[in-house]
């Protein structure tokens, strides 16, 4: 067995979600549209669509606000950062404040996953300093009773 026949149903909907976010983020594309071409691509119907749904909708209806969030965190303006690297940040931010049901440790394991897939060289070092500073922000009680977190 292959390891993308491993994935889970909402690794593969946090990957079509960072996907239709890039076309957002890059041309500008509505979410309905981007949602009309992603659910028609190969592999599609192997994924969490209620999770793709409210990555992809949630991101960007939120984005001004997952935006505010993030850029006291970051070493650059927003403008500056890949879009690859955008998009996982806003669904990092987004599974932070909106999915309780994901531990925040998968939450930053994940996003670091699709920044190495998808994004540049070291990208997923920036994606996972900024998560690990986030988290307590927006996670403060389970991140604080993390047994890791204390040594």
């Amino acid at each position: 067995m292959t390891k993308a026949h491993e994935k889970s149903a909402r690794t593969r909907a946090r990957e079509f979600a960072l996907q239709g976010l890039y076309q957002h983020l890059v041309g500008r594309n509505e979410a309905q549209d981007i949602d009309l071409f992603t659910r028609d691509l190969n592999g599609f119907h192997k994924a969490d669509s209620a999770h793709y749904d409210a990555l992809l909708h949630g991101c960007i209806a939120q984005g001004a606000e997952l935006d505010a969030r993030l850029s006291p965190l970051l070493d650059r303006p927003l403008a500056e950062l890949s879009p690859v690297e955008h998009a996982v940040l806003w669904i990092g931010t987004y599974e932070f404040l909106h999915c309780a049901d994901v531990p925040w440790r998968v939450v930053i394991n994940e996003c670091i996953e699709l920044a190495k897939s998808f994004g540049g060289t070291d990208g997923h070092k920036f994606v996972n300093g900024v998560l690990n500073r986030l988290a307590p922000q927006i996670r403060g009680e389970e991140v604080a009773r993390d047994p890791a977190r204390r040594s």
